[in-house]
């Protein structure tokens, strides 16, 4: 048997650690809203590996505080080490979105909201006002419903139909007399959104507001949207020069992301 040089050992042992690594991020993966935690019987499930080696893992990621007991019986969550890198990464996207953010609302002078997903609804996360003197602003940490809104149909389209109906239901709240309200009516909407690659609130959520929405994903992978909401009157008439810059900024800024990362 042919003996294994110094080389040949050093590239075992590196893919090995990435192995490990992959893992572990699968088994963090499989515990994202999970807020009752899983057993590690269930995540060697959810992931396909031997229980002995998701126990492995699970005891590393538990001395690190990745992950912490879930209940006296063996389940585990995620855990604090986790929850507050994944904050401090969002703050840091919203800093590295911010200029791209200024930079589309100087163009159109209309108001530019980031927000993130947040289960069944999204939560503005950053906003920069626009300079017209009727424009339309909410508040950053103000939540909004994914069904009626640009920013969230951005994402449901990104979603298959079974998933829409499990995360949102069938039948929703109606909020103006455009609200789309059951969930046949708002997957033919989304088809749409599928094939231009931008969402429109026609007055959907706010009766005198429409607005326009893209969806990304921070370096984490988590969701975020950006929308541009114009008063109605202004809206129809800008719509396509207004859904040509917002898919401009969101790819600038994807392909800054990527750059960084590199």
């Amino acid at each position: 048997m042919r003996a294994a040089t110094p080389a040949s050992n050093g590239k075992g042992k590196s893919q090995s650690q990435v192995q490990v690594i992959a893992r572990a991020a699968a088994i963090l993966r499989a515990l994202e809203q999970q807020a009752t935690g899983l057993s590690l019987g269930q995540i060697a499930q959810r992931v396909g590996l031997a229980r002995s080696t998701v126990q492995r893992i699970v005891a590393a990621l538990e001395a690190e505080k990745f992950l912490i007991a879930a209940s006296p019986n063996g389940r585990v969550r995620l855990g604090p080490t986790i929850l507050r890198l994944a904050t401090s990464a969002r703050t840091d996207f919203v800093a590295v979105a911010r200029p791209f953010l200024v930079q589309l609302s100087t163009e159109l002078r209309e108001t530019v909201d980031l927000a993130a997903i947040k289960k069944d609804h999204l939560v503005f996360i950053d906003q920069v006002p626009g300079s017209q003197r009727l424009r339309a602003v909410s508040a950053v940490g103000e939540s909004f419903p994914l069904h009626c809104t640009a920013n969230g149909k951005a994402y449901l389209a990104e979603l298959d139909d079974a998933a829409i109906a499990r995360l949102i239901g069938t039948s929703y709240e109606r909020r103006t007399q455009r609200t789309i309200t059951r969930l046949d009516e708002l997957l033919r909407d989304l088809k749409s959104v599928r094939k231009n690659g931008i969402a429109i609130d026609r007055e959907e959520h706010t009766r005198g507001i429409c607005a326009a929405g893209v969806v990304t994903r921070d370096p984490l992978g988590n969701a975020v949207a950006i929308s541009v909401p114009v008063p109605a009157q202004r809206f129809y008439e800008h719509q396509r020069h207004i859904a040509t810059r917002l898919r401009a900024t969101r790819d600038a800024l994807e392909r800054h992301v990527v750059a960084a990362a590199a």
